[in-house]
């Protein structure tokens, strides 16, 4: 499986009473894939999984599946944690296309430690395997050689790349990649150099409410069309950093209730909702991005 193009990690919205609310999950999915998105993620950070029970994950996956399957794409579904037995488990009974595992947060095993996570997870695992590496979250940095590693190891296919700026590894790593192997960027606002220096994609939770923007951006870097993707990766850089100005998703929940999309803003605790500020700023960032791409 080679996976590219943009791929949107859905939040979970929940409705007055607190309950997921099913029937939106299902629309705002509906809707990004016909807005150009290449796929979903169900239960990643964006999805508020550690607050969800069990049946509240499963349905979430449920309703995530039935909608790829109606628009032929496919769905990548967050497994994993600093347990390897425990992430063996999870990755043999996911319901998707692909599982998405994260590089094991908090124990900070050492990339020695991660490669043997990893690889016991990957031949376990009945799908692909998408490893999502984020060191701001885990913990646990890794360097070039270690991530190559990674891309070697057998039903590996891609990696969620999230470990900030772009550097002189970035250039190494995207270089070094074997065929087929997919680098999708994970921080919103430095999608465009990510595109521009070769990723395959990217898994943005900005692209919930910008979609086809997002989706022209990538096509733009792929058609070797600078100045488009240049022009576009400004702007749209401007919203990501609008809508991550609080935790996340907490300002991409609210700017899609503004638009009547999802029920509530609601999170779950510990999370707090975006603040009345926050809310102004990214919808005035997207106001400015249409009227770009009305104006170009």
């Amino acid at each position: 499986m080679e996976l590219s193009g943009i791929f949107v990690p859905l939040v979970t919205p929940f409705d007055d009473d607190g309950s997921v609310a099913l029937d939106a999950l299902s629309s705002l999915a509906g809707r990004v894939l016909d807005e150009g998105a290449a796929g979903l993620v169900a239960l990643g950070t964006t999805g508020e999984p550690a607050t969800l029970s069990e049946a509240e994950r499963a349905a979430v996956v449920d309703t995530c599946r039935a909608v790829c399957a109606r628009h032929g794409v496919p769905l990548l579904v967050g497994v994993g944690g600093n347990s390897t037995a425990g992430s063996v488990t999870a990755v043999r009974a996911v319901r998707g296309d692909v599982a998405m595992v994260v590089v094991p947060p908090y124990t900070r095993p050492g990339a020695a430690g991660v490669l043997a996570h990893l690889r016991a997870v990957a031949a376990a695992s009945p799908v692909p395997v998408v490893v999502y590496h984020v060191p701001y979250r885990t913990g646990q940095p890794l360097d070039v050689a270690t991530l190559l590693e990674i891309a070697a190891i057998p039903n590996v296919v891609g990696m969620k790349l999230s470990d900030g700026a772009i550097s002189g590894d970035t250039v190494a790593l995207l270089a070094g990649l074997p065929s087929g192997f997919a680098v999708l960027g994970g921080d919103d606002a430095i999608i465009a150099p990510l595109l521009a220096l070769g990723a395959a994609g990217g898994i943005l939770a900005s692209a919930h409410v910008a979609t086809s923007a997002f989706v022209a951006l990538h096509q733009a870097w792929r058609d070797g069309d600078a100045v488009t993707g240049r022009r576009a990766g400004l702007g749209l850089a401007a919203v990501s950093s609008a809508l991550f100005a609080e935790p996340n998703p907490a300002v991409v929940k609210a700017v899609l209730h503004a638009a009547g999309r999802i029920p509530t803003p609601s999170v779950r605790l510990p999370l707090l909702p975006a603040s009345t500020a926050a809310t102004t700023a990214a919808l005035g960032a997207l106001e400015r991005v249409a009227a770009v791409a009305t104006s170009g």
